[in-house]
């Protein structure tokens, strides 16, 4: 099975059997990172999806009538795992995180399909890796990247989206992705796209069939990083400052930031890294050490947005005159 598509995506070189054209293209690479094939699965793997038992794993995630969103299962005791979604796109994952199979239903398309897959699926395949992510967008300052963290809704593409409207590169949505350096930590590029709910496409721009859905049949809508006025960073950026998404609040004074406590702040990074739920306790450890070292040389924020869309691009200004007033020579 032969892949003859290549991407960058969260520092891993990827191949396809189908153009995937949301991604950053690459020319041939001398190797990949990760391999992905769509509506080919081997008759091998098929045989082990017939008689999988219980599954492993539900997400937490449920519809009215209780049934998760999605759902694993070890296959080859755990050389593989099986996630199927509820509208029946499903995914098959080697241990070491580097071949992907998928597979979906006739009412569905590719470009559903890589949804998944440029979120959760590959999100999970970082972690078998062993890279840590957090759950955060980031965008380029001035030579250096500054991360927006926090729990699903908090805020981070719609932050995101300010910042690129002021003319700042976006780096990655939603997943960030570390590569340890030991003396640096550098955030990788994700692709050049933000998904934004239609609330805050309306709170940006004025209505929320302002910007096309991610696909017809997903609610989100998708900001094109590649069309004028905005920009992608393309290269990995050494972050120099995280800021966490608070709770929204009509105060005179929001937004606001202040300053997060060390341990406080290593407990906000700890928390809110990226598709955690199966971590080994070896890996758990590294990750929480590389934490505790980010934690030691760059600054945590917390950020309290006002309730009022009116305060948004406010939000966007504070937030980088704020990087700015922390690092002078961060910010051109």
């Amino acid at each position: 099975m032969v892949v003859k598509f290549w991407y960058s995506i969260f520092g891993l070189r990827l191949g396809s059997n189908r153009p995937l054209l949301d991604l950053v293209a690459l020319p041939a690479p001398s190797w990949l990172d990760v391999q992905v094939w769509f509506e080919l699965i081997p008759p091998w793997l098929n045989d082990m999806i017939t008689t999988c038992q219980e599954p492993c794993y539900a997400s937490d995630s449920r519809d009215e009538q209780g049934r998760p969103s999605s759902t694993w299962w070890k296959l080859a005791d755990g050389a593989y795992f099986l996630v199927r979604y509820r509208d029946g796109t499903q995914f098959i994952i080697d241990r070491c995180g580097t071949r992907i199979w998928a597979t979906w239903p006739d009412s569905l398309t590719l470009a559903d399909t890589v949804t998944y897959l440029v979120g959760p699926i590959l999100g999970y395949v970082l972690r078998l890796r062993g890279v840590t992510c957090l759950h955060a967008s980031a965008v380029a300052v001035g030579g250096h990247a500054m991360a927006l963290l926090g729990p699903a809704g908090a805020g981070k593409s719609t932050t995101a989206a300010i910042c690129a409207r002021l003319g700042y590169p976006v780096l990655t949505d939603d997943i960030l992705a570390l590569a340890d350096l030991d003396d640096i930590v550098l955030a990788q590029p994700g692709y050049p796209r933000l998904r934004l709910w239609s609330e805050s496409v309306t709170a940006l721009y004025g209505s929320g069939e302002a910007l096309p859905r991610i696909t017809p049949t997903w609610e989100k809508r998708h900001l094109d990083l590649t069309q004028d006025g905005y920009q992608f960073q393309h290269q990995p950026l050494p972050l120099a400052a995280v800021y966490l998404l608070g709770e929204r609040r009509c105060d005179p004074a929001a937004p606001s930031i202040e300053a997060i406590p060390a341990p406080a702040g290593l407990m906000a990074l700890v928390t809110n890294t990226y598709t955690n739920d199966w971590l080994g306790k070896a890996m758990r450890a590294r990750e929480f050490e590389l934490l505790g070292r980010l934690m030691t040389r760059i600054p945590v924020r917390r950020v309290t947005p006002h309730a009022d869309p009116a305060y948004l691009s406010r939000l966007g200004r504070v937030i980088l005159d704020d990087v700015q007033a922390l690092a002078p020579s961060v910010v051109s």
